[in-house]
């Protein structure tokens, strides 16, 4: 299968996106890689290969797309089975990846975009829910490097733009989540996945990215644009 050709849609700037590129970096899969116009601009193929939701990212593979980035990641995982493993063999260590993936998308996610789109008294609230599921998080990386154990797996890669972007989100919005103090599980964590060669490789130029979440933001809270993933 490491000769079938195989495509990415995306925007360079989302962190679902990245999510994809990552695993195929990690597996050492070659792709094409097309940046869609978002929100208003996408493109026709986009919207063939992911008729449903009409997001990205869709990873297309010998002709079938496959659209959701958790879902796309365990795809690539089993579809490029030799070498690097992303998911865990063991059935109960498996479950518990999934578990904690869940986790950082049900609980993580919506408390940080919370702090990039929020001021005031609910950015405050927001900061301490951002906070206390880091704090709950950590449960799954003692006596760990990574989540994976000693290698980056399904969880690192599923979270893996929190270390990037919540710095930049820290800066933007004028609050402090992480300090040398508390949480420091998750800043050991934070330093050690961003100095993986693969996450160097896969991840947005820093200044652009910065540029872009200032401006997007400005116009979230202004309310010249509506937030929506």
């Amino acid at each position: 299968m490491a000769g079938d050709k195989v495509k990415v849609f995306g925007m360079w700037a989302s962190p679902f996106a990245l999510r994809v590129e990552l695993a195929l970096k990690l597996k050492g899969v070659d792709y094409e890689y097309i940046n869609e116009d978002l929100p208003h601009n996408k493109s026709r193929e986009l919207l063939q290969y992911n008729p449903v939701t009409k997001k990205i990212p869709v990873l297309v593979h010998r002709e079938k797309a496959v659209a959701e980035s958790l879902v796309i990641v365990e795809y690539i995982d089993e579809a490029w089975g030799d070498g690097y493993s992303i998911m865990p063999r063991d059935p109960f260590e498996r479950a518990q990846a999934r578990f904690w993936a869940k986790f950082v998308e049900d609980k993580c996610l919506p408390s940080i975009y919370q702090v990039y789109f929020k001021a005031g008294e609910e950015l405050q609230k927001a900061v301490i829910e951002v906070q206390e599921s880091l704090r709950t998080l950590e449960e799954a990386l003692k006596g760990k490097k990574f989540f994976g154990g000693e290698n980056i797996g399904y969880v690192d890669i599923i979270a893996g733009w929190i270390p990037y972007w919540l710095h930049m989100i820290e800066d933007l919005a004028r609050v402090s989540i992480l300090s040398d103090g508390n949480l420091p599980l998750i800043n050991a964590w934070f330093n050690a996945f961003l100095d993986v060669e693969a996450v160097k490789e896969a991840l947005p130029p820093k200044d652009k990215l910065y540029a872009f979440n200032r401006d997007r933001r400005e116009k979230i809270i202004s309310g010249e644009l509506n937030y929506k993933r």
